[in-house]
């Protein structure tokens, strides 16, 4: 089904691309509320990695496209690419498994910015579930807030490596532009923020859409916290975007803005709870990106997709 987006009278047919592994409990939430979206959209990809709960076949009795791959051969990005070449949209909303849309607004609102020409792409806002740590709530409130936000390479002596902040838990990208560009890099992870490099670097504007919004969010162990940020170290080191990284950046100004906010409201717990965090956040980013002075065995431990360090 083709549709019309906004007055200027552009047209569109939308491909959703969702990856999922053991998503059964947490997919028919979904699609039900893709498909009941204002803005309708072509088709519904799911490209499932081998779950044990019959994911792929509930996937298929709600009407959505099917590819089934291993488990080893899941890659953040190879197997988005390998969706994105079976979907027939012009343009592609990639989501994630436990992203759900708040309203039904939200594919008419991520496709309304890539009306303009040199904007290739969009995300949405996050919002975090109802049983949301109050460390989870205010991360998911410091990275998507209520400001909507046209990014271009003139953004980098402002934003710096933030420029290139984008998410695939709801993102809209135009398939042209997706294909031109060579798609996702087989990355560890961040190949959305991968991705959006390239597209601002090749002269192309990204948006952040707030009127867009999945609620979604994880309330993650330290061991976890650790290993995210031991594979987000690794991924920033393997493309090169470090140059664009400041030392008193996003990281420190995350710290200094979450410490003071339970301060502020006399969480003591939490702000102890928060600070032993980010200790673990930054024990791992630090050793993420110099990973490659590590023997595999310990680049293995330390991450949360061992197998991308190979056996």
């Amino acid at each position: 089904m083709r549709r019309q987006i906004g007055a200027a009278g552009t047209i569109a047919s939308i491909s959703v691309i969702i990856p999922t592994l053991n998503a059964a409990a947490t997919l028919g939430a979904i699609v039900k509320a893709i498909g009941g979206q204002l803005t309708a959209v072509e088709e519904i990809i799911v490209i499932d990695s081998a779950s044990s709960d019959g994911t792929a076949e509930l996937a298929a009795s709600l009407g959505c496209r099917v590819i089934t791959i291993g488990r080893d051969e899941f890659n953040h990005g190879t197997t988005r690419n390998t969706a994105v070449a079976a979907a027939s949209g012009d343009v592609i909303i990639f989501m994630t498994q436990d992203a759900v849309p708040a309203d039904d607004r939200l594919t008419e609102q991520l496709i309304i910015p890539l009306q303009d020409p040199k904007t290739a792409a969009c995300y949405a806002r996050q919002i975090a579930e109802e049983d949301a740590s109050p460390i989870e709530r205010f991360s998911r409130e410091f990275n998507y807030h209520g400001i909507p936000t046209l990014k271009s390479i003139d953004a980098l002596n402002e934003l710096g490596i933030k420029t290139f902040f984008f998410s695939n838990v709801c993102s809209a990208i135009k398939k042209a532009v997706f294909t031109e560009l060579g798609g996702f890099s087989p990355v560890i992870m961040n190949e959305d923020m991968m991705f959006c490099s390239r597209l601002i670097l090749s002269g192309y504007k990204v948006a952040y859409c707030p009127l867009a919004v999945v609620t979604h969010s994880h309330n993650y162990s330290f061991t976890k916290q650790f290993r995210r940020n031991f594979d987000i170290g690794v991924s920033l080191k393997e493309a090169g975007l470090l140059r664009y990284a400041s030392p008193g950046g996003e990281g420190l100004r995350f710290i200094r803005e979450g410490a003071s906010r339970f301060l502020r409201q006399g969480k003591y717990y939490w702000f102890s709870y928060f600070i032993v965090e980010a200790c673990f956040r930054y024990a791992g980013y630090s050793a993420g990106i110099r990973f490659n002075l590590l023997p595999k065995p310990l680049r293995r431990w330390m991450s949360a997709h061992p197998f991308y360090f190979g056996k």
